[in-house]
């Protein structure tokens, strides 16, 4: 079985190493580009819709609670598809499944943009996550088959630009979409694209052969666990912190579906011969590292990319198109240190890169802890530029590293238990900002109330020159009572978005260590040798 969902071409390692001739095809390579581009979409469209979600709402009447789902929708049914894309393509092809993840996404996003209630809009969008979740493992996975190891730097460095800029720039395209056209182009504009990509995926991503027995055999226990699991985990983490957490009854319930569910997925996959997904990669001590190292860049990366938008739009009182110039710059640097960040690793040890790239996002991010309702642009900008610059070395350093090491069959499920990690880093980190953030807003509320004492002068000079403001008003000494309350309103939630931009740096840089338990990379020409030397050698 093993021999029919190996790639068709010969492995880059069978050529010597350094020669033209373990190089894909010029077909491959055009295949592999659109499949990038694919994933360039579907990572985009999860952040796309979270700048335009008072259009969505207004032209569907809506509600705010209800306008959320557009979005938690969309990443419940990706983070099911991810991890199960490996072996649907072990059963189907990667060319085959990319190309109907592909036509699905494109059908799906017109779909959306064709919806006339909010229920319509939600099933499409989980519909479109659904389609879009199996492009973003098996390109990343299809890079490890069918490029050689001395191209990884240059190859990783492009899937992690997508990984990384896609979510960054996500609020800006929207934002610019939605202000100079309409909410209905957010989808629309994915239909000339996912034609395109689905059909140079089929006519030239030919790089292995599915095996129709495995369909026979094929977990379906094991599948429907994942789905409830996976599942109902995203859907407590998204509306957990606006519901106070298990102070709801709805809440309570999936979380105890959720606790079952994952029992009964992790007993499945640890007992059945042919699991749905192999966690035994997790025996290698990189991978592991690696997915660990992977969930915390989701937590910051998602993190920011919301907690960012959300201080300039409630505090600084940006528009959309304002927000997307300040999200734009940590995009642009994304963008100029890809081939940077490649050709340094393969020059440089990836630990040490790593441990560099931790150490910038950390410094970036802490950067901002001296936020004040007054902040705009300037003060984000060189954060912005450090963090990018952080980010791209870290997610390239870190894919090579968990994955680098693994043996070619293993590359499809660990590049989707991979990038399930990093999903449900982002599910977490935006579920841990929202409640520290309303708890340390209540915190600072509390120690700054207490300063507001009457019979201080600095307090009666205030409350005069609020009176004398509404002196039109019925009460005008109450609505200068209001003013000083809602002023510190402000402050406390200043502070609190300062607690959380410090905590999230310093978990990085001080986590920084930990690059450095990575077992030291094998160096390329030599793996290729014992690779080659292995293959020479009578079977055992």
């Amino acid at each position: 079985m093993a021999e029919t969902t190996q790639p068709s071409a010969q492995p880059p390692s069978q050529p010597p190493a350094g020669t033209a001739s373990d190089m894909p095809t010029r077909r491959q390579q055009i295949g592999f580009v659109a499949a990038v581009f694919g994933m360039f979409m579907a990572i985009l469209d999860i952040q796309i819709v979270s700048s335009s979600l008072n259009e969505l709402q207004a032209g569907l009447a809506a509600s705010q609670d209800q306008i959320s789902w557009v979005q938690t929708s969309y990443l419940i049914a990706e983070i099911v598809m991810i991890p199960l894309s490996g072996m649907l393509a072990r059963i189907f092809s990667t060319r085959l499944v990319l190309t109907v993840s592909a036509l699905g996404f494109t059908l799906a996003s017109l779909g959306c943009a064709l919806s006339t209630s909010l229920e319509a809009l939600i099933v499409l969008r989980a519909v479109q996550g659904f389609m879009g979740g199996a492009m973003i493992p098996l390109t990343q996975a299809a890079s490890f088959s069918i490029f050689p190891r001395r191209m990884m730097g240059s190859i990783q460095a492009v899937i992690g630009l997508v990984a990384t800029m896609a979510p960054s720039i996500g609020p800006s395209v929207g934002g610019y979409i939605t202000e100079y056209m309409s909410w209905h182009w957010l989808f629309l504009v994915n239909l000339v694209p996912g034609i395109i990509v689905a059909a140079l995926v089929w006519r030239n991503l030919e790089i292995d052969r599915g095996d129709r027995g495995l369909l026979s055999r094929l977990d379906t226990l094991g599948l429907a666990l994942m789905a409830v699991f996976l599942g109902s985990l995203e859907f407590v983490l998204e509306e957990g912190p606006g519901d106070d957490w298990f102070a709801s009854s709805l809440i309570l319930f999936w979380s105890v579906v959720c606790a079952v569910a994952a029992v009964g997925f992790f007993w499945r996959v640890l007992t059945t011969s042919n699991p749905i997904v192999d966690l035994r990669v997790f025996r290698d001590r990189n991978f592991a590292l690696g997915a660990i190292i992977g969930f915390w860049i989701g937590v910051v990366l998602y993190g920011l990319v919301y907690l960012v938008p959300l201080f300039l739009g409630s505090i600084s009182g940006f528009s959309s198109v304002q927000i997307g110039q300040v999200m734009f710059v940590s995009g642009v640097v994304m963008f100029l240190m890809a081939p940077v960040a490649g050709k340094l690793s393969d020059r440089i040890d990836l630990r040490l890169m790593l441990c560099i790239g931790l150490v910038l996002t950390g410094l970036g991010t802490g950067m901002n802890v001296h936020l004040t309702s007054d902040s705009g642009f300037d003060d984000f900008f060189w954060p912005q530029v450090i963090r990018g610059a952080g980010q791209i070395m870290v997610l390239l350093s870190v894919s090579r590293l968990a994955m680098g090491r693994l043996a070619p069959h293993e590359i499809g499920n660990g590049s989707g238990l991979f990038n399930v990690m990093r999903n449900l880093g982002g599910a977490v980190g935006l579920a841990l900002i929202d409640t520290i953030r309303e708890l340390r807003e209540d915190y600072h509320w509390n120690q700054m109330i207490g300063a507001i004492d009457q019979s201080r002068q600095v307090v009666i000079d205030q409350l005069a020159s609020y009176q004398s403001t509404f002196a039109g008003l019925a009460d005008p000494w109450q609505a200068g009572v209001q003013m000083i309350a809602q002023r510190i309103s402000i402050q406390a939630e200043v502070l609190a978005f300062d607690n959380i931009f410090l905590w999230l740096g310093a978990v990085y840089v001080l986590g920084s260590v930990a690059a450095f338990l990575f077992r030291r990379p094998q160096d390329p020409a030599s793996k290729a040798d014992a690779s080659e030397s292995a293959e020479q050698s009578p079977a055992h």
